[in-house]
């Protein structure tokens, strides 16, 4: 078995490199992305060793690589295009409602569009205006689009593999903060014994309240969970790892059991991934439940500069207030 200790950035590097080695139809596509190996160097070193023609440095135009990339799905290639910072999908935004999300059902399912799109999303690194966004709910929102996230490098390795193998569009977001950060990975997992692409996992077991996250909160929450356990409280933490669909099966089991639920994400609170959740939660879980469901987000305005931003995002301290709060129904 070969497992290695890479970053979040080199795993799915690692795991673009097997995509294109394993099937000629991989086609990579974005700013940047060729001979720099992306403003994150998440695709260095793949024009060197696969050709410009396969990893292709595009024009700065959003719109323009997905159009291109629809054509290209629908002629049996799987483009993969890199969005390079999350406020800038928004130019594409009319290609990937419009376009990508629609065109198996205009076609009646004759047509299939596999092609991956790739989103560092997320703040807490610094950046400027509309690099630090998290735009998940509008996807996740869109008939026709799948929506996924990793929070670790065996994820990140495993879950850009199944993306891009798969024949429905997806849309990839990729926890910016987190590029860095290592962990094991096994190299030689088969793809078809891999934990499923669409699944939750619970990361950390626990008793007393379920806690549920993706992308880059995961860290933050478990962090929050083992100073929880020092004070005696049990927090279960749930990856969700696909936002659309949801897989709710262990969500539903867990809250059950912890009779407490509190949801964690970066994006605004308002009509956001935590409300549909707490609704369906609710709705399934209403006789299990101690307490409301309870959301821990970014506030409901434009992401702020870059020197309050740890102002904005949620942190250990908050999650724990909410948990605390579920306690006192």
């Amino acid at each position: 078995m070969a497992t290695e200790t890479l970053t979040i950035g080199k795993a799915l590097n690692t795991g673009l490199r097997r995509a294109l080695e394993t099937d000629p139809k991989v086609i990579i596509m974005g700013e940047d992305v060729g001979k720099l190996g992306g403003v994150f160097r998440i695709t260095d070193g793949l024009q060197k060793d696969f050709g410009d023609q396969r990893v292709i440095d595009t024009p700065l135009a959003e719109s323009g690589i997905i159009g291109t990339a629809v054509g290209l799905a629908i002629r049996g290639y799987r483009p993969v295009c890199e969005i390079q910072f999350d406020g800038f999908v928004y130019p594409a935004y009319d290609q990937i409602v419009s376009q990508v999300a629609k065109m198996h059902y205009r076609s009646g399912g004759k047509l299939s569009i596999p092609m991956v799109i790739r989103i560092p999303f997320g703040g807490g690194i610094g950046a400027v205006e509309h690099h630090s966004e998290s735009p998940e709910a509008y996807f996740a929102h869109t008939a026709g689009l799948k929506v996924v996230t990793c929070s670790n490098p065996q994820d990140a390795y495993v879950m850009i593999q199944q993306a891009i193998a798969s024949d429905d569009p997806i849309v990839f977001l990729e926890p910016k903060r987190r590029y860095w950060e290592k962990g094991q990975v096994d190299l030689d997992a088969p793809l078809s014994e891999a934990y499923p692409l669409h699944s939750a996992r619970v990361v950390r077991p626990g008793t007393d309240v379920t806690v549920l996250a993706y992308g880059p909160m995961v860290r933050t929450c478990l962090e929050a969970a083992t100073a929880a356990a020092e004070d005696g409280r049990e927090m279960e933490v749930i990856d969700l790892r696909s936002l659309s669909p949801l897989d709710l099966s262990a969500v539903y089991e867990s809250v059950k059991r912890t009779g407490r639920a509190v949801v964690v994400h970066e994006a605004p609170s308002n009509i956001g991934l935590g409300a549909e959740l707490a609704a369906r939660i609710t709705e399934e879980c209403f006789y299990s439940l101690e307490s409301p469901v309870l959301r821990v987000t970014g506030f409901d305005t434009p992401y702020p500069a870059a020197r309050v931003e740890e102002e904005y995002l949620p942190d250990l301290d908050r999650v724990l207030d909410a948990v605390d709060r579920t306690f006192g129904w």
